[in-house]
């Protein structure tokens, strides 16, 4: 068991060593596993998983797909496809049909595979899977519309391209093998439609248990968990690769039954997914072979490639949005971001495996074909997504936002300054007579409860990097940074110094202390001390840092009662003053402080 063990914490090591280098040079996630995976695995024979992990390498490899794929069919609620529902379906139905034949057909011609092989893995291809998709958007800041259709795209065709590869494979036992009927044929649809029923049924059921209060809350994510698996199991006993199908249906059934149960536990999911994303990744592409490698570089694979991304792609997505809403910069993107992933990868070895069992030699190379479809993609979408968004228009910037919640004197001329450095700020408030003042200051508005289950749906919140919660409530404070915190991050939200004129200051510290926000500005700034000093006359200045005029000659000038907010940087990041932060400001940045009116 040891040498197991080290096995399964260095690839699980790897795998969050990735990411973090991924966060912290932003480099696509997926670009850094399949290097480090390729540089442990074949190039420096420090892992091999198949081996290492023998007979348990398949099934967890399936299993953690299907978790996968159940975390992302969480995020696919249907309020949210409002408005792009002709895009959608058409992508994923007339789309996926076209991207089949026409991969197919590369497939034959061009990678020199027999009809049966290329008409498997033609459908096979046609997957975006969320386990590449989804990390890419989350680093592009795309604009909602495009992002939205890709995500969906994503999750909802990874099942069916799997099915897809399946069915192929029944018909060419069918026609050139002669080793199934019709029967077969039609037990196949059945097993598609079962394994739907399956997930519905599942996820009501567990829904049901859930509002009804007959699972506690600390068994509801282990339940969910291990009931996922059951559905996955259960549909792929029925028929192979039907499973992924099953948690498909049951995670979109549990995203719209709106469960607050679901909402809560969708960070543990994600977390989840993150995790296992990461460890599949690199067992996959460690226990390549340096032959697979090799064979990459061929001139028929390295055509087919070229050929599944200049033309199949654009081609089956001009296509199939013909008479819809989306714009030419929109179908571009679209038509260009299509990488492949894990699914493709699990399910080409499988049928790679079954093929020439069959005495269909060539699929030999399929392994190959796939692999390097997978790392071609992930790398040129990766690297190209954020610059070909930005050149469309398809971006919401680099600028990091700001969303202010509580409108008042202070929070408006805070954004007021902020959005003349350039940067997207919003104020958001319930009341109407609060927002006056922000719309008067012609800043962005947002009318409505922060808290509510249908702000999602009505406030994009994709440019905004940081939330201030500055209303007169700290306990409001306290539960829109706790809201915000796990989508912002625990660096990125913020709240007013809580009052301790009614409580010890032992009190107030262990409140602040334990409080999911981090207190802005020095300590002891609470609402009541800015509204005092913007009622007396006070404002907010920009005071740009040069070679002659240096910080250390501003904090020597500046006003003894003037207070210090934030700090812009040259490259437009962000920094704001808080209790437990020092920020070194440097030549070229402006600072933001409240001072005394200057005569």
């Amino acid at each position: 068991m040891e040498p197991m063990l080290i096995h399964i914490t260095l690839v699980v090591g790897l795998g969050v060593l990735s990411q973090w280098l991924a966060w912290r040079f932003k480099l696509p996630a997926i670009v850094v596993m399949s290097i480090i995976g390729l540089l442990t695995g074949p190039i420096l024979g420090l892992i091999d998983p198949k081996a290492q992990f023998a007979q348990l390498f398949d099934p967890f490899v399936s299993i953690a797909v299907a978790v996968i794929l159940f975390e992302g069919s969480l995020n696919l609620d249907m309020r949210e496809v409002r408005g792009i529902e002709k895009p959608v379906f058409r992508i994923v139905t007339l789309g996926a049909m076209l991207a089949w034949i026409l991969g197919s057909l590369a497939a034959h011609y061009i990678a020199d595979l027999s009809w049966a092989v290329a008409i498997v893995i033609g459908g096979l291809f046609i997957v975006t899977g969320p386990t590449v998709i989804l990390p890419l958007l989350r680093q592009a800041k795309l604009k909602p519309k495009p992002a939205a259709i890709l995500k969906w795209e994503g999750i909802i065709v990874d099942p069916f391209g799997a099915l897809l590869a399946v069915f192929s494979f029944e018909i060419v036992q069918f026609l050139v093998l002669r080793e199934v009927s019709g029967k077969t044929i039609l037990f196949f649809f059945v097993a598609a439609i079962i394994a739907v029923l399956i997930g519905w049924i599942l996820g009501r059921g567990i829904g049901w248990m859930f509002q009804k209060g007959h699972i506690p809350e600390y068994l509801k994510s282990p339940v969910v968990f291990i009931v996922v698996i059951a559905c996955f199991t259960v549909a792929d006993e029925i028929k192979h690769e039907t499973g992924l199908l099953a948690v498909t249906a049951m995670g979109i059934t549990l995203a719209n039954m709106h469960i607050s149960s679901i909402s809560d536990m969708r960070h543990f999911k994600e977390n989840i997914s993150v995790l296992l994303t990461s460890t599949i990744f690199i067992m996959l592409t460690a226990g390549l072979t340096m032959k697979t490698i090799t064979e990459i570089f061929h001139w028929n694979i390295i055509l087919f490639v070229l050929l599944m991304l200049f033309i199949v792609r654009p081609v089956s997505i001009f296509l199939s949005t013909v008479g819809t809403d989306l714009s030419i910069k929109e179908k571009i993107l679209i038509g260009w971001i299509a990488p492949r992933g894990i699914v493709a990868l699990t399910v080409s070895s499988y049928f790679a495996k079954v093929l020439i069992d069959e005495g269909f030699k060539d699929a030999s190379i399929l392994t190959t074909l796939t692999f390097a479809l997978v790392f071609a993609t992930v790398c040129a979408h990766g690297f190209s997504l954020s610059w070909l968004a930005k050149k469309l228009d398809l971006s919401i910037g680099e600028e990091p936002g700001i969303l202010l919640v509580g409108s008042n004197d202070f929070t408006v001329a805070f954004a007021s300054k902020l959005k003349q450095l350039g940067y997207p700020v919003l104020v958001a408030d319930s009341s109407w007579e609060r927002l006056r003042v922000a719309r008067k200051a012609e800043v962005d508005v947002y009318h409505g409860e922060v808290l509510a289950e249908q702000t999602e749906y009505h406030l994009d919140l994709t440019p905004y990097e940081y939330v201030i919660a500055a209303t007169e409530l700290d306990a409001y404070n306290a539960l829109v940074c706790t809201a915000f915190l796990q989508d912002m991050g625990r660096n990125n939200v913020f709240q007013l110094s809580i009052r301790d004129q009614e409580d010890s200051r032992e009190d107030v510290d262990e409140i602040m202390h334990t409080v999911r926000g981090r207190m802005l500005f020095k300590k002891g700034i609470t609402w009541e001390f800015l509204h005092h000093k913007m009622e007396h006359g006070y404002t907010i200045y920009n005071t740009k840092i040069t070679d002659e005029y240096t910080y250390e000659t501003y904090l020597e000038e500046k006003s003894g009662d003037s207070l210090l907010l934030a700090v812009s940087k040259q490259g437009k990041a962000l920094s704001f003053f808080a209790h437990d932060q020092e920020i070194n400001v440097s030549t070229g940045d402006t600072v933001l402080s409240l001072q005394p009116l200057k005569r």
